[in-house]
């Protein structure tokens, strides 16, 4: 085979046949109660009618924490039933973030008691979000949390890491319309909104400013990458990830229920589509929410056109851990070409530890056999071929989700 022919072959920055991924990630902060929660989730995730209307049958997944006052929708303090559609949807993957231990956990014990519960019912949440000021946060400079501090009575860390988790997120949102795309403050500045959106544009200006002169706490601001290699304060290697609002009015504007209409505007969408990128968008949907109705009526519009640009192979939405794994799988994966016996083969050769291949896409010639190789066997593939292009597309296709919830 051809050096030009091995150079034909390349890897697709997104799955196939998509141009944009991305994952509306709640934190269940001032939820009202277990049906809203649960109820939200049916009509995010399903075609069923729900109290809310119809659903928009997109895959979104939801935040939990455990420990909060009586009067805060969370694990420990709902019905044993509750608790068991909450752990089908933990196994379905529709619940797939620990957004902190709760505003009252701030022992060891409590930590362990929980993982150990979870671990027993079969239950993994691979994605940590800190929450407001939790003790057991693991961020120190913006969530000031002491989850990694050795020796501090909320330390954890090793309890959680070994459970499965293994991104974190620490309290960093950006403006910027997509990650995992060239920096850019472009989009940010808005006709309809030039004074507010004027001061946002300012506002992410300074970060990048400040990520150029050195600061860790903006550092992901200036690469703009979605995912980044950061070692806690108990020397414990993580993967830590960048959430996004394309607010006008900034980072705290709109991240809730009412708000989300505005955030999955079309601008914001087109936008994420022009530069092939990825958003894991910063909302908390249990705010703002009527309990009876559900999500206000702009926000269902917005929610319905993003189904549809997803039906229209356009926009991959995920759940926040398997567009996670998306992503790390893109810039981790190793691979090379060969031929054998006429078929171009791609050869896979970094082991997958945790999320698959699926979503892997390489654009190679169109004139060609060519299959994609894992330990040896090939793996089940489809083929994409365009009438008169000068390429085609050999891919692991993207599988949806089983929901889990009743």
């Amino acid at each position: 085979m051809s050096d030009d022919s091995h150079n034909a072959v390349t890897l697709r920055d997104l799955p196939y046949p998509y141009d944009a991924m991305l994952a509306i990630c709640s934190d269940l902060d001032e939820t009202p109660s277990a049906e809203t929660y649960l109820t939200s989730s049916k009509y995010l995730n399903t075609t069923e009618k729900t109290p809310f209307g119809e659903g928009v049958n997109l895959e979104v997944g939801n935040t939990i924490y455990f420990y909060m006052s009586e009067s805060d929708f969370a694990y420990w303090n709902t019905t044993d039933g509750t608790r068991s559609a909450i752990r089908d949807l933990i196994r379905s993957g529709h619940i797939d973030c620990i957004h902190s231990f709760g505003d009252t956990a701030t022992k060891r014990s409590q930590a362990q008691e929980t993982l150990e519960h979870l671990d027993s019912h079969g239950c993994k949440i691979r994605v940590w979000i800190d929450h407001a000021v939790a003790r057991t946060n693991l961020g120190a400079d913006i969530m000031q949390g002491y989850g990694d501090v050795i020796g501090d009575s909320a330390y954890h860390a090793d309890l959680t890491f070994d459970y499965g988790v293994r991104y974190v997120w620490r309290g960093r949102v950006t403006s910027v319309q997509g990650q995992d795309a060239p920096p850019g403050i472009g989009g940010i500045w808005q006709a309809a909104e030039p004074i507010g959106s004027l001061v946002t544009l300012g506002k992410e200006t300074v970060k990048i400013c400040a990520a150029s002169f050195g600061s860790r706490k903006y550092a992901m601001h200036r690469s703009n990458r979605l995912l980044n290699d950061v070692v806690l304060r108990d020397s414990r290697p993580t993967t830590e990830f960048l959430r996004s609002n394309p607010h006008p009015l900034g980072v705290s504007a709109g991240d809730n229920a009412a708000g989300l209409g505005d955030v999955l505007s079309a601008r914001f969408l087109d936008r994420l589509v022009e530069r092939r990128a990825k958003a894991i968008v910063y909302t908390h949907l249990g705010k703002q929410v009527d309990p009876r109705n559900g999500f206000p009526g702009p926000t269902r519009i917005a929610l319905q056109k993003l189904a549809d640009r997803m039906l229209a192979n356009e926009i991959l939405v995920a759940t926040t851990e398997r567009l996670l794994d998306y992503a790390r799988l893109r810039e981790r994966v190793s691979w090379n070409v060969r031929d054998a016996s006429g078929v171009t083969e791609i050869v896979l050769d970094t082991p997958t530890s945790g999320p698959s291949y699926e979503g892997l896409s390489f654009i190679v010639p169109p004139d060609r056999d060519c299959r994609i190789v894992n330990n040896g066997s090939p793996l089940e593939v489809r083929r994409a071929d365009a009438p008169n292009s000068a390429r085609s597309v050999v891919y692991l296709p993207w599988r949806r989700l089983a929901y889990g919830g009743q």
